[in-house]
């Protein structure tokens, strides 16, 4: 598991040998808006990405985001509150537009 603590962000990338460590000490990563880069190694299937459900949901409820960055996944197949892209520039670009909507009051 690398992290990068950023201005905006925090970076986290995991693997298959970190994905259990990451799910452990998530509960650290509350005082910045989260962007979680999964490794191309890691098999996510549906049941795995779903236990970040209620993760988001703490996020958003406490005025931030968390992205999950994963290329190769039907989007179609998550809840529309999981927030889930292919690119680490379209994980800062819903960044942005939820920071958009937080000052809207959406």
């Amino acid at each position: 598991m690398k992290v990068e603590e950023l201005k905006k962000y925090t970076l986290v990338t995991i693997d298959k040998d970190s994905f259990t460590k990451f799910r452990m000490c998530l509960h650290n990563f509350t005082s910045n808006h989260l962007l979680v880069e999964v490794s191309e190694n890691l098999n996510m299937d549906e049941k795995k990405i779903s236990l970040f459900l209620d993760v988001s949901a703490d996020f958003r409820n406490n005025g931030m985001s968390f992205v999950i960055i994963k290329s190769g996944i039907d989007i179609d197949d998550f809840p529309e509150s999981l927030n889930i892209v292919p690119t680490l520039q379209e994980a800062e670009d819903i960044l942005d537009m939820e920071a958009i909507e937080r000052d809207l009051g959406f």
